[in-house]
């Protein structure tokens, strides 16, 4: 019998280039670290900064990818560009798959993107599921639905429509807030609960830190909050002193990867940018892929 898991996959597989109007084929971006793409490629570049190396575990292949934001769809495509190139070898092991958090809201498709990310398509990778700042407020609205309108305001509605649970019409109601987290609490498959009271804060894979926002300056790495690693922005962004690892993070979109001697970051906007980007890191490179851009990655919002 196939399972619910396989039915979005396969639905996804078969639709997900005609969800979202223009969508360009799921493609290998051509993105390196150091390098500036082909010839007449317009596809925004990477910010880059050389510094000392860093390194996974010798002969590791470690894959990364940023905020989903209930794309779907776009899962779909990148996660079948990855598996092609696992597929052609030269590494040990079992390749890695970190996900960087904000699996959920903004996009209609946030069910389906647990159902996918619960499903056979993951096999092939060893899984680590990092919390995003989203799942935190999602798992917040299960006890506590006060925070209903805030959480609206950042793309909690497109989630609780996604589980087939009806948004308040009036988002200062609070009865009516009680009622759409009873409900999504009753809707929810124990699967998907399960998932998301598990998720990790962080992970390090060689001299590369992977969490969902990033880290404050100045903390130990083993010190930090989960508020900072799940929520900071600006005074991690704008500082430039060592960080004791390089932090590969999301969180905060920008219309084309980052990566200096602190940070990689490669949350580029999906739900509405339509690039979902993920990382490769290899010995001491690392090399990005992407589906192709929708819209103005200037229209991403922050949140």
């Amino acid at each position: 019998m196939t399972s619910p898991q396989q039915r979005v996959f396969e639905t996804l597989s078969g639709l997900g280039r005609m969800i979202g109007q223009g969508l360009a084929t799921g493609r290998r971006v051509l993105w390196r670290a150091f390098g500036r793409g082909q010839a007449g490629d317009n596809t925004p570049k990477p910010v880059v900064f050389a510094g000392p190396p860093a390194f996974v575990p010798d002969g590791r292949r470690v894959y990364a990818i940023g905020d989903i934001h209930g794309r779907a769809d776009l899962l779909v495509r990148l996660l079948e560009e990855l598996r092609r190139d696992v597929a052609q070898g030269g590494f040990e092991g079992r390749p890695i798959l970190v996900f960087l958090g904000d699996y959920i809201d903004r996009g209609f498709q946030s069910r389906d993107v647990i159902d996918v990310l619960l499903s056979d398509l993951l096999s092939p990778f060893e899984t680590y599921f990092l919390k995003g700042n989203h799942e935190a407020a999602m798992l917040q609205f299960l006890d506590d639905p006060a925070i209903g309108p805030r959480w609206a305001e950042f793309g909690g509605a497109e989630t609780l429509v996604s589980y087939g649970v009806q948004p308040p019409r009036m988002r200062t109601s609070v009865d009516d807030w009680s009622r759409a987290s009873d409900e999504l609490g009753q809707v929810l498959p124990a699967d998907h609960l399960h998932f998301l009271r598990n998720l990790d804060i962080s992970v390090r894979i060689g001299d590369y830190v992977f969490v969902h926002a990033g880290v404050r300056p100045g903390v130990p790495l083993d010190q930090q909050s989960e508020y900072d690693m799940l929520w900071i922005r600006e005074e991690f962004l704008a500082d430039r002193k060592p960080l004791g690892a390089v932090i590969v993070h999301g969180h905060t979109p920008t219309p084309a990867p980052h990566r200096d001697s602190r940070r990689v970051g490669i949350d580029t906007g999906a739900y509405l940018s339509g690039r979902l980007t993920a990382a490769r890191f290899e010995h001491d490179t690392v090399e990005f892929f992407a589906t192709g851009p929708t819209l103005q990655p200037a229209a991403v919002q922050r949140a």
